[in-house]
């Protein structure tokens, strides 16, 4: 008799602030090649208005699109939406935070930060003044400058709205912490790094999928497989 061959779970991939599923491609190319599939999702507050609650409908429409077992991949911001849209899900086998803010319940973003909401006339968070330097200090120039040209307007209501439910506290999570990170220096990624069951690192800047796909590839594989096994 054959013995049956059980595929891996399906990685979710969700972006952080300013960016977009397109992200991911590297890095989807690289899973690829460690026999992983990868989804990704568009959230809604990036190039729009909408807060929090319109991302974690967007990332449940996404899971509910993926049969079988899923890892979820948050990245930056995206750690925020992805907190609350686990929270309850029944595909979930485990969830990694990749420089991304593992917040709980009654938490956000600027709160994170001790930083006063906003007027409300402030409606989006414009694109950094250096990208660059913050996202991407060693990605390659012309990849780098590439991203640049597709980053969005944020929605400031998506980092002054609070985690209402932490499906994180109930789902097996890991966190990656960026160590070379400008824009969410790896002091502060360590203060949420506890919350989570495992620690990784690498030696990277705010976006190893674009500046080390592959060892972030391999490193997914990892906690794929041992989240199958």
């Amino acid at each position: 008799m054959i013995p049956e061959v059980i595929a891996p779970p399906t990685l979710l991939l969700v972006h952080g602030a300013w960016h977009g599923g397109w992200c991911w491609d590297r890095l989807r190319v690289a899973l690829d090649g460690e026999a992983l599939r990868a989804c990704t999702v568009d959230l809604p507050s990036a190039g729009g208005r909408s807060g929090i609650a319109e991302d974690v409908h967007a990332i449940r429409k996404a899971l509910a699109e993926i049969d079988g077992p899923v890892v979820v991949v948050a990245h930056s911001y995206g750690g925020i939406p992805v907190t609350q849209a686990i929270a309850g899900a029944h595909n979930i086998v485990h969830v990694v935070y990749l420089a991304a803010f593992q917040l709980d319940v009654g938490e956000s973003l600027f709160g994170f930060y001790g930083v006063p909401a906003p007027p409300p006339s402030d409606v989006t968070q414009a694109i950094p003044d250096d990208p660059i330097t913050q996202f991407y200090a060693d990605v390659p120039s012309s990849e780098a400058e590439r991203a640049v040209e597709r980053l969005l307007p944020q929605s400031t209501q998506s980092f002054t709205d609070a985690v209402e439910r932490s499906g994180w506290r109930g789902i097996p999570s890991t966190y990656i912490v960026c160590e070379n990170d400008q824009a969410f220096p790896a002091e502060r990624q360590e203060t949420l790094a506890v919350r989570s069951d495992e620690i990784h690192r690498l030696a990277s800047s705010h976006s190893p999928f674009l500046s080390m796909p592959q060892d972030l590839a391999l490193l997914l594989s990892k906690i794929t497989l041992g989240a199958s096994s």
